[in-house]
């Protein structure tokens, strides 16, 4: 089995943490092809936050920006993508509910596409398929 991917998940705080904490659970899967390193930073706004997400994706390999209801509003997705995007890691945009229209973050390029979440998409999104 090859290693598994270290993984970041970001998402709104505000809004989506139960999403996050789903997501979190099926790294421990047998089959799982991740491991949860880190999420969002809850203090977004006390020291120099971004400075603490700019280390702690230095070990990670693949990024997942968790899209809600309300994500297009949520500074810290926006400026966790462009910390991303700046360190070139690979990243991509997950639905966190398939029953509501979930948005992209404001810093998300106009050809980044908002996957569906199923098990066997989330295996072919963190190897690389997309």
């Amino acid at each position: 089995m090859p290693a598994k991917k270290r993984v970041f998940i970001s998402f709104d705080y505000d809004n989506d943490e139960g999403a996050k904490i789903m997501l979190a659970g099926q790294a421990k899967l047998p089959d799982s092809p991740f491991d949860f390193q880190d999420a969002s930073v809850k203090d977004h706004l006390t020291g120099d936050w971004k400075e603490k997400v700019r280390r702690r994706m230095d070990n990670v390999d693949v990024v997942i920006v968790l899209c809600g209801q309300k994500t297009h509003t949520a500074a810290g997705v926006a400026a966790e993508l462009e910390i991303a995007k700046a360190k070139g890691k690979p990243y991509f945009l997950l639905a966190a509910y398939s029953d509501k229209t979930c948005t992209k973050p404001t810093s998300a390029a106009s050809t980044d596409k908002v996957y569906k979440w199923t098990w066997d998409n989330l295996k072919t999104l963190i190897n690389g398929g997309r």
